[in-house]
């Protein structure tokens, strides 16, 4: 098992350690997981924002838990003030995207929050698309906003879920959201746990103030 020095100061420094404990190169990383080798230098030396896509790939790649990539950060401090909230208008959310998925982080400015929301776009339509199966310390939560998906687990067969359904699961069973048919599906995810709640903060740094693309868009000859 990996064993990460307590000073590792970043999940970039995180997923070095990580690396290298398996004697393996960027290159080899690289090639392993089909993620540009100028993305993983990046990632490594904290130029570019952590996100958890990026994370999913990488702990799959490398065959270890997502928590133990955010473990070397620092635990996020908990604000002394009481009554504290955040308030996201419809569309207004910070975003990153991936090849895979696109997610929206509401109350993404809150830090260390004993909740991440992050509301997600899936588009990938098997496991593989997706590049395997993640898996995190915590519990999750997961409802259906529109469209249909279907969660897959190393645990159980494949969860059919329709627009309205939801689940709540232990996320350190590996998991992956696969859409099913050609309907634009969102879901809201509301993960808890120490390792989501490092990863908000490091994905939180860059994240876009865009808002996100319409859920039903016109077809371009229309």
């Amino acid at each position: 098992m990996t064993n990460l020095k307590k000073t590792d100061p970043s999940p970039g420094a995180a997923l070095r350690a990580a690396r290298k404990e398996q004697g393996l190169s960027l290159r080899a990383l690289s090639a392993r997981i089909g993620m540009p080798f100028s993305t993983l230098s990046k990632l490594e030396n904290g130029k570019m924002s952590m996100t958890y896509d990026y994370l999913g790939r990488l702990a799959q790649g490398l065959g270890v838990d997502i928590s133990l990539l955010v473990s070397g950060a620092p635990p996020p401090s908990r604000p002394a003030a009481v009554g504290r909230r955040s308030v996201a208008r419809a569309g207004q959310w910070p975003s990153t995207a991936s090849e895979r998925h696109l997610h929206y982080y509401p109350a993404a400015e809150l830090r260390g929050k004993l909740m991440v929301p992050i509301i997600v776009d899936v588009t990938a339509h098997t496991v593989e698309e997706m590049g395997g199966m993640v898996r995190h310390a915590g519990e999750e939560y997961l409802h259906v906003l529109t469209g249909r998906m279907e969660l897959h687990s190393d645990l159980y067969e494949p969860l059919p879920l329709n627009e309205g359904d939801s689940v709540y699961f232990d996320s350190a069973m590996a998991h992956a959201y696969v859409r099913v048919g050609d309907e634009p599906c969102r879901v809201l995810s509301v993960c808890a746990g120490e390792g989501i709640q490092r990863l908000a903060q490091s994905a939180g740094e860059n994240l876009r103030s865009t808002p996100p693309p319409a859920e039903n868009p016109k077809p371009a000859h229309e």
